[in-house]
């Protein structure tokens, strides 16, 4: 036999014993890594250090062996001892409820997934239910009617501005979160509400029964008044309320306006970048509005500089339901001396909120940074104080039919006219 073909079946075998045993190895420390690592999970989740591993870091987890044996001792103790049969998802959304009311924050809520689908239903500025422009008193915690919407169910029944929503359909929503109570409010048109509301001077709960109607929230309204003094009124910043005010401020300026009104009274805020919109209708350039999270990360909303700006005297009319992005666009006026201040002090909601879906469909809000005007100012909890501070009388438009405030705004604007 060839002693060079010899040669090469050694070459050959030698190759494949090395191939073998390289193959062999690897096994051997795959099979030995997979050991290893089964016994650190085991030892992690003993020690309880697995779930902060896996899901963060144990700072920033919230489940550990501890509190997750707590959890399940507590509900084995009520499943054993409760009176009454027991729901475990309304026990597991209690839970999810509890973390977020555990902040301490009224603005930083979980919603479950009726009442997040509910919540974001209001976009357009239609939606279906009583009609009502509600605000919450973060430290009462008290719902507030601030106006019945025109020719809806609650105009209608004769429900009031300044009525404290305190029950709907027998429940007490004393201490809810305000979308939570709109969430039980709105429902498809045609069906029925029983809505209870504390009223000054009444000992009892006035109770209404209400059918439920397709609302068409109208955010702006405007008209020309004397002196060629244009006057828009915004109830809240709503994906619609832009396009109406830009609308509304361009067929004042077409027709011959002279001075300008704002009235942001009662409104509770809503969208920040439908406030800054409006605002770069009205200020000829800068920054409108920054934010900064907990990180110290901030984000300037900007002007966009071009030649549409205000050019005429401007009012704004604010009170202490002025609040959240109605204070921004107010912030925003003040600081560049485009506008006078003129009513009390406003309510002073400097934070900002985002809100999240979650996979199952429920979501949360949270309070995720403050913001501050263009001079640098944060006003939560602070407010801003008019330039010229004029209380409103009740009586006066009671008995007579005269907004007190707005009447001081036409004075005040009447000698700035040229």
């Amino acid at each position: 036999m060839d002693s060079n073909y010899m040669t090469d079946q050694v070459k050959e075998a030698k190759k494949k014993g090395m191939v073998q045993g390289l193959l062999l190895a690897f096994a051997i420390f795959l099979i030995g890594g997979f050991i290893y690592g089964a016994t650190s999970v085991v030892g992690m989740i003993i020690n309880g250090s697995f779930y902060s591993r896996v899901f963060g870091s144990a700072s920033s987890s919230l489940l550990d062996r501890k509190s997750i044996e707590k959890l399940d001792s507590l509900y084995s103790l009520i499943d054993s001892t409760y009176l009454d049969d027991i729901d475990k998802e309304a026990v597991q959304e209690g839970m999810y409820k509890g973390v977020l009311e555990s902040l301490g924050d009224p603005y930083s809520v979980y919603y479950d997934k009726e009442e997040f689908a509910r919540m974001m239903e209001d976009s357009s500025g239609t939606f279906e239910g009583i009609g009502a422009y509600l605000s919450q008193d973060p430290d009462t915690m008290d719902i507030v009617v601030v106006e019945p919407i025109k020719d809806s169910p609650a105009e209608a029944a004769g429900i009031l501005a300044d009525d404290v929503i305190a029950e709907v359909d027998g429940e007490d929503i004393t201490g809810q979160d305000i979308n939570l109570v709109v969430s039980k409010l709105r429902g498809p048109k045609g069906t029925s509400v029983t809505v209870g509301v504390r009223r000054e001077g009444e000992d009892d709960l006035i109770r209404f029964d209400l059918t439920r109607a397709e609302i068409e929230s109208k955010t702006v309204s405007y008209e020309m008044l004397d002196n060629n003094i244009g006057y828009i009124d915004i109830s809240e910043f709503a994906d619609p309320t832009a396009d109406q005010f830009i609308a509304a401020y361009d067929d004042l300026e077409a027709q011959g306006m002279k001075a300008l009104i704002i009235d942001l009274r009662s409104n509770g805020g809503g969208y920040v970048d439908i406030s800054v919109e409006i605002a770069d209708k009205l200020v000829k350039d800068g920054v409108i509005v920054s934010v900064k999270d907990k990180h110290g990360l901030s984000y300037k909303y900007e002007d966009a500089g071009d030649d549409e700006y205000l050019k005429v005297p401007c009012v704004l009319l604010v009170d202490g339901n002025t609040a959240s992005a109605s204070e921004i666009l107010t912030g925003a006026l003040k600081d560049y001396g485009l506008a006078t201040i003129i009513g009390t002090k406003t309510f002073g909601k400097g934070i900002t909120q985002i809100i999240t879906p979650l996979d199952d469909g429920s979501g949360v809000k949270i309070t995720n940074s403050k913001y501050y005007t263009p001079n640098g100012e944060n006003i939560h909890e602070v407010g801003i104080e008019p330039d010229i501070e004029v209380e409103w009388d009740p009586d006066k438009y009671k008995d007579e039919g005269i907004d007190n405030q707005l009447e001081a705004a036409q004075d005040y604007l009447k000698d700035k006219i040229k």
